[in-house]
């Protein structure tokens, strides 16, 4: 239960409480077990003698020391302090109620026998575009605010020569001083830098890995070591990489553990082959398939909005939504990157995965407890209570050339990556239906496109008219306008909003719409982190509530796949949309069919 007891480094930064791994120890290298810690910073040790808990032996020190056991699968911690007597739950309060703000100079990590550990991060496919853009800034704002271990290792891994100083070099064009405490960022950058460093090799090549095993170790100097795989690299080569990783380059003496990015697999077949061949080396527990999305703040946030204020839990349901709407869309084409989307294409590249998962948080019953598994479950039961996509429900379109004032925009099959036969959907809306207690006959209209007017994501909650409203003539004929909305912006501009109806000051009887608005630039100074940042933690921790279990996707490719087979097998020509525009007329019919008005769409959005 991590969300339950750990509190995240970023916001406490003095101490973290880690509970044990869900995972046993196996005598195969690569399938081994986490040794419970307790992670704290150099700065915090005061503190902790406060908290009367001591992690070394120390002459003048009047406590014995802490030991951590596993009781009943949670995390239990006894002392014997030399006056007074201290019980489990007081300790436990008492190590968590040190916490407070201040600086963060790196925590120590200890196992349960004392014995200091280190983590070893490896970017496979480093010089690509993701390690640049986003791992490699990601790992450097952890460590600028003292969230990774005192003793950590990054090496990029790739088939390019290249040395260390050339990745440094490579790594530092991409690291910015966007954090608060910026006084001291370009020193923290240069010891950042210090840590990274670079072995090239082949993705099949089990001789390459167990060099950089070699390298690793003479890093990790003795040390419980724990390794953190990160695959940036297409899904053609997962296998090769995690088969050479687990049998070359896995911990001795600690967890190992691999992200794996999407897509995962094309259809229900292709990613029920890549889960069996990736459990032939990993146990499903080392297997951290990561969705960017689900790290969003307004995405973890979506659980917290619910489940702990009490005027929206009655309302979240049949009864009082009408319809809810999932929304993304991008201002620019491929750009270059058609190669990779022409295999894929705006359903699987974006819906199967980013608002699918947005859908099952926001649709899920309250589960058990925070725990990972219990989110999940809940999860994967939505997943499997939704209605099978039919052909009938989907509208594919693909944008065309347009020029607007002086500028031509080019068409999706301008790009020279592309074929110019091409049939890939740049644009597609879904009508989706959850068959249960809570959502049934509750259409969930999903709507996902590049080369579109503007870039946003968003989730738009719109509830059901007022029965018998004593102001429908203030409305008019339009009943929408008098129906309330409650908007997430994932992004651009993070917030979130109510569209309530009001009374305009005055004599008269004058109605009007405004927003009960929740700006979080506005409410908020601290910078809101990357989903990278937060997911990167979450995987060196052990905490998988943000990442997706196999069955979960499963449940995801046995709703898309028949209608992805059918479209292709059909042939079905998407509907062309002008670069710019609002996107394909057909998505307005299908949302019409359900009685929906695209809320993005509107006057006062």
């Amino acid at each position: 239960m991590a969300a339950l007891y750990s509190t995240r480094c970023c916001s406490y930064p003095s101490v973290r409480w880690s509970p044990p791994q869900s995972y046993p120890y196996s005598p195969s290298p690569s399938k081994l077990g986490n040794p419970q810690c307790l992670t704290f910073s150099s700065s915090a040790s005061k503190r902790f003698l406060a908290a009367k808990v001591s992690l070394k032996s120390q002459s003048d020190s009047q406590l014995n020391a802490l030991h951590m056991q596993q009781q009943d699968g949670a995390a239990a911690a006894t002392a014997t302090p030399v006056k007074n007597e201290t019980t489990p739950q007081r300790l436990k309060e008492e190590i968590l109620s040190v916490t407070s703000s201040g600086e963060s100079e790196g925590s120590v990590n200890f196992d349960d026998n004392g014995n200091e550990s280190t983590v070893s991060i490896t970017v496979v496919g480093a010089s690509g575009d993701l390690a640049k853009k986003k791992i490699f800034p990601a790992l450097f704002a952890l460590y600028y605010e003292g969230c990774l271990p005192r003793h950590f290792t990054i090496y990029g891994y790739a088939r390019s020569k290249m040395t260390d100083a050339e990745l440094r070099n490579m790594v530092s064009k991409t690291l910015t001083c966007r954090i608060d405490k910026r006084e001291n960022c370009n020193e923290k950058m240069d010891e950042f830098l210090k840590r990274c460093f670079y072995h090239p090799g082949q993705y099949d090549s089990p001789e390459n890995f167990a060099e950089l095993d070699k390298k690793l170790k003479e890093h990790e100097v003795g040390r419980i070591s724990h390794r953190l795989f990160y695959l940036s690299i297409p899904p053609n080569i997962f296998i090769d990489a995690v088969k050479c990783a687990s049998s070359s380059a896995s911990s001795a003496n600690g967890w190992t553990r691999v992200i794996v990015e999407k897509p995962f697999g094309r259809d229900s077949e292709s990613s029920a082959a890549l889960t069996k061949s990736l459990k032939q080396y990993l146990t499903e527990d080392q297997i951290f398939r990561i969705d960017h999305y689900l790290g969003k703040e307004l995405v973890e946030n979506l659980s917290v909005l619910r489940f702990s204020n009490l005027i929206f839990e009655p309302l979240w349901s049949r009864q009082y939504i009408r319809n809810v709407q999932l929304i993304f869309s991008e201002d620019f084409g491929t750009e270059g990157r058609g190669g990779y989307f022409d295999h894929y294409g705006i359903i699987r590249d974006i819906m199967q995965n980013h608002l699918l998962q947005i859908l099952a948080l926001f649709a899920m019953e309250t589960p058990v407890s925070l725990d990972a598994e219990d989110i999940r479950n809940e999860k994967v039961k939505v997943l499997r209570s939704m209605r099978p996509l039919q052909l009938g429900d989907v509208v594919v379109g693909q944008y065309k050339s347009h020029t607007k004032g002086n500028v031509k925009y080019p068409a999706y099959t301008d790009d020279k990556t592309v074929p110019k036969d091409s049939l890939a959907p740049t644009f597609a809306a879904a009508a989706l239906f959850i068959d249960n207690a809570r959502w049934d006959g509750v259409p969930f209209l999903m709507k996902a496109g590049k080369a579109l007017h503007t870039r946003r994501a968003e989730i738009r909650v719109q509830f059901r008219h007022v029965p018998g409203n004593l102001y429908n003539r203030n409305f008019g004929t339009d009943l929408d306008r008098a129906t309330n909305e409650l908007v997430i912006r994932v992004q651009p501009d993070e917030a979130i909003y109510l569209k309530i109806n009001n009374k305009v000051p005055g004599l008269g009887m004058k109605l009007d719409r405004s927003n009960l608005n929740l700006h979080y630039a506005a409410r908020y100074s601290k910078e809101i982190p990357d989903a990278y940042e937060r997911l990167l933690l979450d995987a060196i921790e052990g905490e998988r509530r943000l990442f997706i279990r196999s069955d979960e996707l499963d449940a995801a490719w046995s709703l898309f796949t028949p209608v992805l087979k059918e479209l292709e097998e059909k042939k079905i020509n998407p509907e062309y949309y002008p670069y710019g525009s609002r996107g394909p007329v057909g998505a307005h019919y299908l949302a019409a069919r359900y009685g929906v008005r695209w809320g993005d769409l509107a006057v006062d959005q």
